[in-house]
């Protein structure tokens, strides 16, 4: 039966060095600047991620404002805006702690109803939106985890994290001309077990089969550059991602997108008007899940062990009877 290598208490010791080490190492390697972030935006900004498109936002009102407002699904958005606001240059950036709910999950080893991630945005010349930038920016972003891994690992020996030190790239095409027969996530399992760390890249457009890989967003990357960073977990035999990220939609891919997925309404929001404009500075950027990272480096059977959400009674009790203490 599964016994954590760590104790309660250790375990909350050890998840705020993970982050504190993380977070120290992201920033020096993207030239990135911590900044603050909304819990909530306004739905009519258009800012808030609609992620898939089916899941829906925590609104609430505000009594003051009489206005409603959403909790954010996450901050792709608002980081962009916030850059332009803010006047960063070229090359710089900035990273917050991004807190989400988000209602329509489904609850599993993986998911939570409560997101946490490190929300990251750095602008870029045009020159720089092509594939082999953003290749070389997930190199960077592995090399802090890896980095981290080894400084978790040696200071608790107990624990494993046998990553490879380089990470491989293969795209959504490559994938299914390789892996036809199987499922996405069959496809996922089986080149991450292969190469131990994995960037799936170009997700969003059509595959062979009529389908895409996965479901993206319209108005926030584009989907020529972008992808998941994913890590092999022997634990629980699956490929664990990690981090979603990519290069941001510029005036010309925002139109294409938004007219395949039929939803080009949107580009009447403030949002959308500020990119086909060229108002808002060409960006890569992504999410880097705070929970998920420190489950994997603590090698620990679920997420529930690593942040503090909510379960049914009865999930609990199964849980526990496995030797998972959900916090």
């Amino acid at each position: 039966m599964y016994k954590s290598k760590l104790s309660l208490l250790d375990t909350e010791i050890a998840i705020k060095y993970i982050k504190d080490l993380f977070e120290k190492e992201l920033a020096k390697a993207l030239k990135l600047t911590r900044v603050s972030a909304p819990l909530f935006v306004f739905p009519e900004t258009g800012l808030n991620d609609n992620l898939n498109g089916y899941e829906r936002a925590v609104r609430f009102d505000i009594l003051e404002l009489k206005k409603e407002v959403e909790i954010v699904q996450s901050l792709a958005k608002w980081k962009r805006m916030a850059l332009a606001k803010y006047g960063f240059k070229e090359n710089t950036g900035l990273y917050t702690d991004m807190n989400a709910i988000r209602r329509d999950e489904n609850l599993d080893e993986l998911h939570s109803v409560y997101v946490d991630q490190w929300d990251w945005e750095k602008i870029i010349t045009k020159e720089e939106r092509k594939l082999s930038f953003l290749k070389k920016t997930v190199k960077s972003i592995y090399k802090v985890i890896y980095k981290t891994a080894e400084a978790v690992n040696k200071k608790y020996p107990q624990l494993t994290n046998n990553l490879p030190k380089e990470i491989t790239f293969i795209s959504t095409k490559e994938l299914e001309k390789e892996y036809p027969t199987l499922s996405r996530k069959e496809r996922e399992n089986a080149v991450t077990k292969k190469y131990g760390a994995v960037f799936l890249y170009q997700i969003g457009w059509n595959l062979k089969d009529g389908k895409p890989h996965d479901g993206r967003a319209a108005d926030y990357d584009d989907w020529k550059l972008n992808g998941d960073i994913l890590l092999w977990y022997d634990l629980l035999d699956l490929a664990f991602e990690v981090s979603s990220m990519g290069i941001r939609v510029d005036s010309e891919s925002i139109v294409k997108q938004l007219k395949k997925k039929g939803e080009l309404k949107k580009l009447e929001n403030p949002y959308c008007k500020a990119i086909v404009n060229n108002d808002l500075p060409l960006t890569i950027g992504g999410g880097i899940g705070q929970s998920r990272l420190c489950m994997f480096m603590l090698n620990k059977a679920h997420i529930g062990e690593v942040q503090a959400s909510v379960w049914g009674e009865d999930y609990i009790k199964e849980k526990a009877s496995k030797g998972i203490n959900l916090l």
